[in-house]
């Protein structure tokens, strides 16, 4: 049962990047930015093959191999914390969030980011980007909270 639904939120959440990057790409020209929040957020349609500041730019070799290898690795670990609810929805937004980064150098040979944070300067990023973050804060807290139940 526990595999469903973390099938069903992989899912989700590559089917939700993929979705807003299309929509960016129709809708706001490349390099184009439209403010949401002013001060605060806006969507800005960029392209980027390397990773957070553009660091291993244009190394889409490099990025098919480190996303083949944690794709894998994440897949072992979600089969083998079946039942560990934290650590299923942690690995799950990590394995959405890479396999929907490596869709776009797979079929475009870069990333489509636009989420543009106005108020600090911070990479510009995508929905992939923010379930990879959203899993890896959740896998600290599992590890806190076993760490701390053990204890």
């Amino acid at each position: 049962m526990i595999f469903i639904v973390d099938a069903i939120l992989i899912i989700a959440v590559v089917a939700a990047d993929q979705l807003v990057k299309s929509w960016i790409v129709m809708n706001i020209g490349l390099g184009a930015t439209h403010q949401v929040i002013p001060g605060i957020l806006s969507l800005t349609n960029i392209r980027n093959d390397g990773a957070a500041w553009s660091i291993l730019e244009g190394k889409t070799f490099f990025f098919y191999l480190i996303t083949i290898v944690a794709v894998g690795v994440l897949g072992y670990f979600l089969y083998r914390t079946r039942g560990q609810w934290l650590y299923q929805i942690s690995l799950s937004f990590m394995l959405a969030g890479a396999l929907g980064n490596f869709i776009d150098r797979i079929r475009l040979k870069y990333v489509v980011d636009m989420f543009q944070l106005d108020f600090i300067n911070f990479p510009i990023f995508n929905v992939a980007d923010f379930a990879l973050t959203i899993g890896v804060i959740l896998l600290f807290i599992a590890i806190l909270r076993e760490d701390h139940l053990e204890g």
